[in-house]
């Protein structure tokens, strides 16, 4: 069964790329291990890797969690990001067409999920993107770190209230893609370092949890420190 590992990664990957599975969400061992029919074993041997590659982390005597990164951790990710991105750009002589052609099918499948509402397709796609134009250059090892890197781009924009539209975003990527179709890849390269500007820039300092909000909102009973600093 341990062949079946690799999926789990996958799969967990793509939950969080898709907004399904949020930071600080509890990963328990038997529970994975029923769902994907597979041992403990294996769920553990997956869940290393990915505590390997900063996805999630092990919490003594309490388990597996999706990680809640850091704002230090977030500016790291994008810089990871724009090294990647922007980088790959440099190295490209020439576009071919079935690139472009790859890229305007992914467009339309972000808006059609934009469109219809669908939240975690269109988490999902907006992240892909990245990882689609990577993987149509041909290269699947950077492919793999970006998938990774987006997966914690999405946890941080949850996790610091992004006010990035989605829209915004779609509409940056479809300027990319005919920046690369018209062959001019510095201009792909520029739009891409504003947009990963943008998509950072649009973070919000993180709102403290109360584990109280939902009961306190059904008793309509408001925080003892409400009102106390109202130019706060």
């Amino acid at each position: 069964m341990d062949q079946s590992s690799p999926t789990i990664d996958r799969v967990i990957v793509d939950a969080v790329l898709s907004s399904r599975i949020r930071a600080g969400m509890r990963l328990g061992e038997q529970a994975l291990a029923t769902l994907f029919g597979v041992s403990r074993t294996s769920v553990r041997e997956a869940l290393i890797r990915l505590e390997a590659r900063g996805i999630v982390q092990v919490i003594p005597r309490r388990g597996w969690f999706v990680v809640e990164p850091s704002i230090d951790e977030a500016q790291e990710t994008f810089q990871a990001r724009h090294a990647i991105e922007t980088g790959i750009l440099g190295t490209i002589a020439t576009v071919e067409p079935s690139v472009i052609a790859i890229l305007r099918d992914h467009l339309r499948q972000e808006r059609e999920a934009i469109a219809s509402g669908d939240v975690g397709a269109r988490s999902y796609l907006l992240g892909d993107f990245h990882v689609c134009m990577v993987e149509a250059f041909g290269n699947r090892t950077l492919a793999d770190i970006l998938r990774d890197l987006t997966a914690r781009t999405v946890l941080i924009s949850a996790l610091y209230q992004s006010s990035h539209d989605a829209t915004e975003s779609c509409d940056e990527h479809e300027r990319i893609t005919d920046m690369l179709a018209a062959g001019d890849l510095g201009a792909a390269a520029d739009l891409m370092s504003a947009h990963i500007g943008n998509v950072e820039a649009a973070l919000k300092k993180r709102v403290a949890h109360d584990p109280l909000q939902d009961l306190r909102q059904a008793l309509q009973i408001a925080p003892k420190n409400a009102g106390s600093n109202p130019s706060e």
